[in-house]
């Protein structure tokens, strides 16, 4: 599956929120650095208001009842969204923002992750809106394989849960 700007950013965005141990802000300025977002800095109070949303994004991966889901999408869209606008800036391809012209970068995250979440589920269903199955992993990701059936972070967790399924049954 292949998510493209419109929603596909703010759900990428959404997983490296999630997934970000260091909640500095040089560390989150460098999540929103490398997912696009036009302005990425953030001071020590935008972190502490990033890391509150993050929390809210959390549920949305790997819940298994839709509606649930789309009821915590809806709640932050909600929150977050003023309006909807295509843009093209920077030399990129139109896309959708979320937010009216504002300079707070949480402003910003808030909307394009809320976006970007409601894209996801409503182009390729909120399954692909994903938790690592390995106990102990709390890894979320956005699964853009072709059959929609990933059920890992990555490969070594896959490996790590295969190995011990293989040691289990030899034993």
């Amino acid at each position: 599956m292949q998510f493209n700007t419109y929603g596909g950013t703010g759900a990428f965005l959404a997983a490296d929120l999630v997934n970000a141990t260091d909640h500095a802000p040089a560390a989150l300025s460098a999540v929103l650095f490398k997912n696009e977002m036009k302005n990425h800095r953030v001071d020590a109070e935008q972190a502490e208001r990033l890391v509150a949303w993050t929390a809210r994004l959390r549920p949305v991966f790997g819940e298994t009842a839709p509606e649930r889901q789309i009821e915590t999408v809806n709640a932050l869209l909600n929150d977050a969204a003023t309006c909807v606008q295509v843009s093209m800036h920077d030399g990129r391809a139109p896309h959708l923002h979320y937010v009216s012209d504002t300079s707070d970068p949480v402003e910003r995250v808030r909307a394009a992750t809320a976006g970007g979440l409601a894209v996801a589920i409503c182009g390729a269903g909120g399954h692909r809106l994903g938790r690592c199955a390995r106990t102990g992993c709390a890894t979320v990701y956005v699964d853009t394989s072709r059959g929609g059936r990933r059920r890992f972070c990555s490969v070594a967790c896959a490996n790590r849960v295969n190995v011990a399924a293989h040691r289990a049954r030899g034993r």
